[in-house]
């Protein structure tokens, strides 16, 4: 099984009419995710490839009680009202695509789902992917190949560039999933890799972090203490200039803690070997596999 969302998962667009909306909405169609129906206040009735467009979510949720994630394209100021609709509609699986959330935001939804019982993924995330089976989110489906390789990641692109080198390598991934790059998201990689834990088909974990906060190091102090399934990480910034801010909200290095140096340290003293390069990593992963 995957994780999060499979070919049953059934998903809500909330901001489907916007011109991100209406773009991504085709793309993972196409890909085979089963969208059945969005959301736009004030453009209930309309209908986008197909799909029919809501004014709320509790519209969407009485003619389709089957959704059971939903995928954000609302602007910044908006997208925190988007996300506590969906969770207090009992969505379980909230993607957030949105980034530029202010901070004290995201803090109060993502508390308030977790008392919900709903699982955010983001903000300012590519989403989530289990190949071969759903897209929920704007990463492009042809790099991935179905398999038993769990990714997880702070980044997009390098997502992308870490599952053509497991490809290349013979590998395929169970289920990608991007955290988001923001100081604050809704799940963090420790949330994820219990998950991939607990599933039976995925046998390994890539994680793909950055310089600036604690995340990395949060994880490998985990996976030290409990174990589980082998972990392979890449840590993105290594050439960064110290005190140079570099890239996502959430890649601060402060206080002597978050730069490359400091997260590789942890990670490699609690067992998790880490890829100079992404080319490395599917070495990386037969070695532990074979362990």
């Amino acid at each position: 099984m995957a994780v999060l969302v499979d070919e049953n998962t059934r998903v809500l667009v909330q901001g489907i009419t916007g011109r991100e909306g209406s773009f991504h909405t085709r793309l993972m169609l196409r890909y085979g995710t089963r969208i059945v129906a969005g959301v736009t206040p004030g453009k209930g009735g309309a209908s986008v490839e197909g799909v029919p467009v809501y004014n709320t979510v509790y519209e969407a949720l009485r003619e389709h009680p089957e959704i059971n994630a939903s995928i954000i394209f609302v602007p910044a100021r908006f997208a925190a009202d988007a996300v506590y609709e969906a969770v207090d509609a009992g969505i379980g699986v909230v993607v957030v695509i949105t980034e530029g959330i202010p901070v004290y935001d995201e803090l109060r939804f993502i508390n308030h789902a977790r008392s919900r019982g709903s699982w955010i993924i983001g903000p300012n995330t590519p989403g989530i992917i289990s190949p071969g089976r759903t897209k929920i989110g704007i990463m492009p489906g042809n790099v991935f190949a179905r398999g038993s390789i769990g990714v997880v990641s702070r980044s997009g692109t390098l997502t992308y560039e870490v599952a053509r080198e497991l490809g290349r390598g013979g590998f395929g991934e169970s289920t990608v999933i991007g955290i988001g790059g923001d100081p604050v998201t809704g799940m963090d990689f420790i949330d994820v890799y219990r998950l991939f834990n607990e599933d039976d088909e995925t046998e390994a974990v890539v994680v793909i972090g950055e310089i600036g906060g604690d995340a990395e190091e949060r994880l490998a102090k985990y996976y030290g203490e409990h174990g589980g399934k082998p972990i392979v990480a890449f840590i993105a910034g290594r050439t960064a200039p110290p005190g140079k801010r570099m890239g996502h909200a959430g890649a601060i290095i402060s206080m002597g803690m978050g730069d490359y140096a400091s997260k590789r340290k942890t990670l490699e003293e609690h067992g998790i070997p880490v890829a100079d390069k992404p080319s490395d990593i599917p070495r990386l992963l037969r070695e532990a596999l074979r362990r």
